[in-house]
């Protein structure tokens, strides 16, 4: 059984213990993918039954949005604890997204040194080295010695973002040179540390693009690299670590600008954000109009059943099985616009060739019509133990699951080219044609392989 249904039977059956011990025991992997499945309240129960330790890497892997989500749902003093233990970087990255007041009382419960690291980063521009570094490394002056740096590891060690990168620095933290921790620990106890040091190391200034520095991070094979000031003096690093989340975001922009996307996510973006965080007035202008269509059509579908009247007071078996025929329609059509829009945002779907995904769609509408009106057309058969009602249910059934299959492609479509938001409008009005359609179709059927009983 998956950890998200085992965690929710746990939850349900208020066995706590036996979560805590799963959760505890679960692999991070495993445990980031049930965060993301989670419900916020769920999700915070379960954060709040891991060990420090474990809760910290579990935290530190989730995405902003999910971080966002667990600090505002936490009590204060959570919340507070959480964010002090997050490396600077990664505190500058989730103030990003985190609502001002929330941000500014988070700030506010740091230490002055805390406060200090991430106030220092804030001040660089975004998408900057400096934004990306943290200044959680390891440092030692010329003069040191091997002996020395090694007893200052094991103390600080621990602190630190890595120590597998060490860097030398004279007494105003300009950066002379680097030693690595396999170079400092085969040395002579006695020698100083820029005896053994590479003095010309590989730097990026705090104003390099973030791109950039993943890229020399990359192309050098290096586990981290060194961020200085215009003076030349260290001011942190980027550890490879953050260098992938960057090169993973960049290829992924300049792949959807490639596609030409990036007006169209924009676009989105744009509508999404008016139909979620827009005033009730704002929200009422996209989504009223569509379900009034929607409101005329489950009318107009009242009056498609009124014109049929004689047909159900003669056969009664027949009125069963229209909630069978709009629903599966229903459903079709919502799935079909679902995967259209995805496909659509995500660069799947080229609108220029929008007929060759059309005519596939309605491939797999008459397919999947076929495969659901066979088993239902045979029910309805064995159930009035009549060959012609079998007929006309499995004939309807895989008739309107096409139609809703092909409208499910093309009134998004339609909402797409005329610039209306398709997420609000297209439901609604598949919904509503499929629904008159589907019953026309129902009706008709019933009127051609029932006529002898009527």
């Amino acid at each position: 059984m998956p950890i998200y249904e085992k965690a929710l039977k746990m939850l349900a059956d208020e066995n706590i213990s036996a979560l805590k011990k799963l959760l505890n025991e679960e692999d991070l992997v495993d445990l980031v993918q049930l965060m993301r499945q989670l419900d916020p309240d769920l999700r915070v129960i379960c954060f709040r039954l891991l060990n420090k330790d474990l809760a910290m890497d579990l935290f530190e892997r989730l995405e902003v949005e999910l971080q966002e989500e667990l600090i505002t749902d936490f009590a204060e003093s959570e919340a507070n604890e959480t964010f002090k233990e997050l490396a600077p970087d990664d505190r500058v990255r989730l103030l990003d997204e985190l609502p001002a007041r929330v941000a500014k009382k988070l700030l506010q419960n740091l230490s002055k040194e805390e406060r200090d690291q991430t106030s220092e980063l804030l001040g660089y521009e975004d998408e900057t080295a400096g934004r990306m570094m943290t200044p959680e490394y390891v440092r030692f002056r010329q003069g040191t010695t091997v002996q020395e740096a090694i007893e200052k590891l094991r103390v600080i060690g621990d602190d630190k973002e890595t120590i597998y990168n060490i860097y030398v620095t004279d007494q105003t933290r300009i950066l002379e040179g680097t030693v690595s921790l396999e170079d400092l620990l085969m040395a002579e106890p006695d020698q100083k540390i820029e005896e053994i040091m590479d003095d010309d190391p590989i730097r990026v200034t705090t104003t390099m693009d973030q791109e950039e520095v993943a890229r020399i991070l990359q192309d050098q094979d290096m586990l981290a690299v060194p961020v200085v000031d215009n003076e030349n003096r260290l001011v942190g690093l980027v550890t490879v670590d953050d260098a992938l989340d960057v090169l993973e975001e960049e290829t992924t922009e300049d792949i959807f600008e490639m596609a030409g996307l990036s007006a169209l996510r924009e676009e989105e973006a744009g509508k999404s954000r008016r139909v979620i965080d827009g005033s009730l007035p704002e929200i009422w202008r996209v989504r009223l109009p569509f379900l009034l269509i929607a409101l005329a059509g489950g009318l107009m579908a009242g009056v498609v059943i009124e014109g049929f009247e004689d047909t159900l007071e003669a056969i009664a078996a027949v009125a069963i099985f229209i909630p069978v025929i709009m629903d599966m329609g229903g459903n079709v059509g919502t799935q079909s616009s679902t995967i259209f829009a995805r496909g659509l945002v995500l660069g799947h779907i080229n609108v220029r060739r929008f007929l060759r995904y059309f005519f596939k769609e309605m491939a797999v509408g008459i397919t999947m019509g076929t495969l659901l009106g066979l088993p239902a057309g045979f029910i309805a058969y064995l159930w009035q133990a009549e060959p012609g009602f079998g007929l006309a249910v499995g004939i309807s059934l895989a008739l309107t699951v096409t139609l809703a299959s092909t409208l499910g492609f093309l009134i998004p479509f339609i909402l797409y080219k005329l610039n209306l938001d398709q997420a609000a409008g297209s439901d609604p009005i598949i919904t509503t044609l499929k629904d008159i359609t589907g019953l026309v179709i129902y009706f008709m059927s019933v009127q051609i392989f029932l006529s002898h009983l009527m």
